[in-house]
């Protein structure tokens, strides 16, 4: 659920850990803020977000923070890199929905 597809498109885990750490968080505080944002839909589980949360460090795209939280809690943000990659899937999404558009009212 959490990996990156082969097409290029972003799952949708992934599109919501990108899009909440364009501010910096932890681990907990995603795992909350993404159940709220999607009205419990996407629930992500310690494994799945602490795996994605891994693989888009080695992809470059989030970094830890410098600073340590006053609890001690290690803190993401993402990088320029992956804000390249969240609007490219922004854009991916917006020609979907347009496409649809143009259908239906065809």
């Amino acid at each position: 659920m959490g990996r990156l597809s082969n097409s290029g498109a972003l799952t949708e885990s992934i599109y919501y850990i990108l899009l909440r750490l364009h501010k910096k968080a932890h681990g907990y505080a995603l795992m909350k803020d993404i159940v709220e944002m999607t009205n419990g839909r996407v629930n992500l589980g310690a494994g799945t977000l602490y795996g994605a949360l891994d693989t888009l460090q080695k992809k470059g795209w989030i970094k830890q923070t410098d600073e340590q939280s006053m609890d001690r809690k290690i803190e993401y943000i993402i990088t320029d890199e992956g804000r390249k990659y969240f609007e490219k899937e922004i854009s991916r999404l917006e020609e979907l929905l347009s496409n649809a558009r143009k259908l239906k009212e065809a």
